[in-house]
């Protein structure tokens, strides 16, 4: 088959897409993860730099008008200037920026871009983008809260872009709204509607409390009230019921520190608390990872009898403490009487009986007697929760009535009918509105942590499960702070005038079984993470609300009372009998009939592109380090017929990942490029394949190396040129005849790789490759004058010629690289005698982490050519510290290697008239 290579099957500004990926996780503002939560959503800069990047022709398709590698290069940079602007989030909504993509985009595909599909849609991020970049969008998902808040996304506005909100207030005749401003208008009008109507059915539910006299003795709004969880003792001497508090901070703020005290009285076997602040510290908590400790009788408690209480119905809660706010901030009060009280005369009505799974992804709370939905929330939540979904409808019949009288024309149909009169509408805002629903249930559960050092409560998903929580913060939603359905409003409004688009459609199916009506697509998707995140089970805690609320106006969506789970595309043991080998086969062949679907739909134009988030490595009990769902993702891809043609590695919080380097910190998500293989793909043998390996691969890492990849990210985006060698044949046999399997083709090209920078040693001058070959032995500690003897025979070097250069220390038998600290402070590249790659690199790393990048830049411009040498040289020397696990050292590398384009561009463009960088 014959096309045009696309810019993503060579390359990309990775660097760029990464900071740009990295800085959306601070993204509050605007963002569609705070509209609804969705699990390893991806960042909207990668999808949107893909998405462009697969659709762009590479100028190498094009030799008639860059017929040089040179014009090549050039035309390259051109694009990815394109993609450094596109990605950042300041440009999100900037038409220049987005005319401009778009106008590439129509250059590279004869002005009839294809329409993006993406079966796995989850939290939307990919066909949101494919929106915004002009292009059609189809999504689906077999997960009923994926399929809506995507819908949300891409779906809804659309339908009503550039209307002007139907409520009273801002309602103005002849006044513009653009996009989807006055359906954002709409949702902030309702939403606070709906938070008046709750507070006069319920707000007695959440009274005010009188402060000291030391506040002013004023009345307060409650933040919230913080809870213990208590158990009876099982000491028969004792008997009280004791808390189980993992810690007793409030606050940790500097000048506010302020903690919880237990005042215990063993006569009577009970517990209070008191609140103290200043400059102590508080007790220890009762509960840790080995169990409890009774505080009354000083009796160790284990977990199992906790456990059995819970499941007995005798786990119980006991306030704690109050947080109120006035002028001066934070305020912590002791329990009251009053407050424990009235939560106490909370009677539900109707709360959801659905049950939690027996075992799940992520789930610790069915082992302590929580064995429904309902058992995650405080009565007096489940009072306040079902309030507000009760008057979702109501709002919706609000709006309809509203938007006729504004003169909004009906159809009759609902959203789900495909309306797009009142009626469609008024379903809309209600889906918003649900959404809000949604964000107080993940504050407004017994799974919600206080947080001490930001002093506001910390919602139940800081990670992707549901772990037991013994001391808990029940928000005040009628409040201002997080937790508030004020704040709730403005997260779910917010992001909405982001939205709209060419028209999208998003459906509900099995990925294995369709992909709906759509052909001729540009497939982009992040499938699910093989047994990573049990999405289903986690959704529910969403679901049972949706559904209470949205149920009749999506009646085939909320048709089941849970979330399907058997058809789930994830490996968990759970659904297998607890058979890992069974759940294995369930995931592996699930993803290979969906890749062969996608491959019926993808067109032979463009290339398909998979996300795919994984753990650096899983021991297994042969002793390689390998990741199970990585590789059954390059099998699935495979086997379906795809070939495999790039690995791009996408890094969303790049700070922590280099610190945290050699452990499962480093996981990335990875975008795997694929193309279809051939029909007529050969065999081939292990040697063909070694040798094309060896051929092949160094001008694919050089290309890398080029495009400024950064080290940490090398080894993972070199396996696409790797497996592009192995995926386009029908199958590569090994020695004894029999197929080479994905895991020793990724240990082939890991090897391949490791021997192709070795070999680019021979590029350096002796006293370098000594000091290369010297620290991979050694790292930067001292060793034998014996070893660095005989090593320097074989560099053709000197050991007392080292000491001159400046690169080692030497005495009392022992030899020892100097440390950066350890080097010249007075060195003058233009007066050493015998200049070194190795010193180059080691100065102008202090230059940049010690001074900044001007710094370094004037020692670039010093040194000329040989910069780019070392910049080369730190390559392989963070290869060397990854493999060795020597994390700070590789992070300086990576360092120099990352910030090499401001350097260079410094150093080439901004000189004075003593040849020197200015500080610009």
């Amino acid at each position: 088959m014959t096309y045009k290579k696309k810019l993503i099957e060579v390359s990309l500004p990775l660097e760029a897409i990464n900071i740009a990926s990295a800085k959306e996780k601070s993204i509050r503002h605007g963002h569609p993860s705070t509209l609804h939560l969705w699990w390893a959503r991806r960042p909207l800069a990668a999808c949107r730099a893909v998405l462009f990047a697969s659709l762009v022709d590479d100028p190498s398709s094009h030799p008639d008008k860059f017929p040089s590698e040179k014009d090549q290069d050039k035309e390259r940079r051109r694009l990815h200037k394109i993609i450094e602007d596109l990605v950042k989030w300041e440009n999100i909504n900037n038409s220049a920026m987005l005319d401009a993509a778009k106008t590439e985009i129509l250059k590279s595909t004869g002005g009839n871009p294809p329409p993006v599909l993406d079966p796995f849609c989850g939290g939307g991020s990919i066909p949101l983008e494919a929106q915004r970049l002009g292009l059609k969008a189809y999504a689906s998902d077999l997960n009923p809260v994926a399929v809506l808040i995507t819908k949300a996304l891409i779906e809804i506005p659309p339908k009503f872009a550039d209307q002007p909100p139907v409520n009273p207030v801002d309602l103005m005749p002849g006044e513009k709204w653009e996009g989807a401003n006055g359906l954002a208008a709409d949702v902030r009008y309702y939403g606070k509607w709906m938070r008046d109507e709750a507070y006069k059915r319920i707000g007695h539910l959440y009274p005010k409390i009188k402060l000291p006299s030391e506040y002013g003795g004023k009345e307060a709004t409650v933040i919230a009230w913080l809870w213990t969880r208590t158990v009876k003792c099982p000491n028969p001497a004792c008997g009280a019921q004791m808390p189980l508090v993992r810690s007793f901070w409030l606050s940790k703020k500097k000048g506010k520190r302020t903690w919880v005290i237990p005042k215990i009285d063993r006569s009577k076997k009970e517990v209070s608390f008191n609140i103290l602040k200043g400059d102590g510290n508080p007790p220890d908590g009762t509960v840790n990872r080995n169990g409890a400790t009774c505080i009354v009788c000083n009796v160790s408690v284990p977990f199992d009898h906790i456990r059995n209480e819970g499941k007995s119905g005798r786990l119980h809660s006991q306030l704690m403490a109050i947080v109120a706010t006035s002028g001066k901030g934070r305020i912590y009060l002791s329990p009251s009487k009053k407050h424990y009280s009235i939560a106490l005369q909370s009677v539900p009505e109707k709360p959801p009986e659905s049950v939690l799974p027996d075992k799940a992804l992520g789930f610790r709370v069915q082992l302590y007697g929580m064995t429904k939905h309902r058992d995650l929330f405080t009565p007096r939540q489940l009072v306040a929760l079902t309030t507000f979904s009760n008057l979702v409808s109501e709002a919706r019949n609000k709006v309809l009535n509203d938007a006729l009288t504004a003169g909004m024309t009906d159809d009759g149909k609902g959203i789900d009918d495909g309306g797009t009169g009142a009626t469609a509408y008024a379903d809309a805002i209600a889906v918003y509105l649900s959404f809000v629903i949604d964000r107080l249930t993940m504050t407004g559960n017994t799974l919600v942590r206080w947080n001490p050092v930001g002093q506001k409560a910390q919602h139940a998903f800081g990670r992707q499960a549901l772990p037991m929580v013994w001391d808990f913060a029940e928000t005040n939603f009628f409040a201002t702070a997080t937790g508030s359905i004020d704040a709730a409003v403005k997260l779910a409004a917010n992001p909405i005038q982001y939205f709209s688009g060419k028209q999208g459609t998003v459906e509900q199916l099995d990925s294995t079984a369709s992909l709906g009506q759509v052909d001729n697509c540009l497939i982009c998707t992040d499938p699910p993470y093989y047994d990573n995140i049990g999405y289903a089970d986690l959704s529910d805690f969403f679901y049972i609300w949706l559904r209470k609320s949205l149920g009749k106006i999506y009646p085939i969506i909320f048709a089941t009372v849970l979330t399907p789970k058997k058809p789930e595309l994830i490996a968990t043991p759970y659904r297998h009998g607890n058979d890992r080998s069974a759940a294995k086969i369930f995931f592996e062949q699930g993803l290979t009939k969906t890749f062969s679907l996608m491959r019926e739909k993808q067109t032979g134009e463009y290339p398909l592109t998979s996300f795919y988030a994984f753990k650096q490595a899983e021991a297994q009990s042969d002793g390689n380090a390998i990741s199970t769902g990585w590789e059954t993702m390059l099998a699935g891809l495979i086997s379906s017929g795809f070939h495999i043609v790039g690995t791009w590695p996408i890094r969303t919080e790049m700070k922590t990942r280099q610190v945290a380097m050699g452990t499962n910190a480093l996981a990335s998500s990875v975008v795997l490029v694929c193309r279809q293989k051939a029909c007529d793909a050969k065999i081939t043998t292990r040697r063909d394949f070694l040798s094309e390996l060896k051929n092949e691969l160094p001008q694919a890492l050089r290309s890398l190396q080029m495009t400024n990849i950064a080290p940490v990210d090398l080894a993972q985006a070199s396996i696409g040129p790797g497996m592009a060698i192995y995926s386009k044949y029908s199958k590569v046999i090994e020695a004894d005849g029999s197929e080479m399997t994905i895991r020793t083709a990724l240990a082939l090209i890991n090897q391949s790789l490791d021997e192709i920078l070795a070999e680019q040693d021979s590029d350096y001058d002796p006293d370098t490759r000594w000091a290369l070959a010297w620290f991979e032995q050694q790292g930067m500690e001292e060793g034998p004058y014996g070893i660095a003897e005989i090593l320097s025979k074989a560099k053709i070097v000197a050991v007392n010629g080292l000491v001159e250069a400046g690169i080692i220390s030497s005495g009392g038998g022992k030899v020892k690289l100097l440390a950066r600290n350890e080097l010249d402070r007075n060195w003058d590249p233009t007066q050493d005698k015998r200049l070194t790659v190795w010193e180059v690199t080691q100065y102008l790393i202090r230059e940049l982490l010690e001074s900044n990048e001007v710094s370094a830049a004037n020692l670039a411009h010093k040194v000329g050519a040989m910069s780019e040498s070392a910049r080369d040289l730190a390559y392989r020397l963070y290869g060397i510290c990854e493999r060795k696990k020597w994390a700070q050292e590789a992070l300086a590398y990576n360092s120099l290697v990352v910030a090499w384009p401001e350097i260079m561009r410094l150093a080439k463009t901004a000189t004075d008239k003593t040849g020197q960088v200015s500080m610009l």
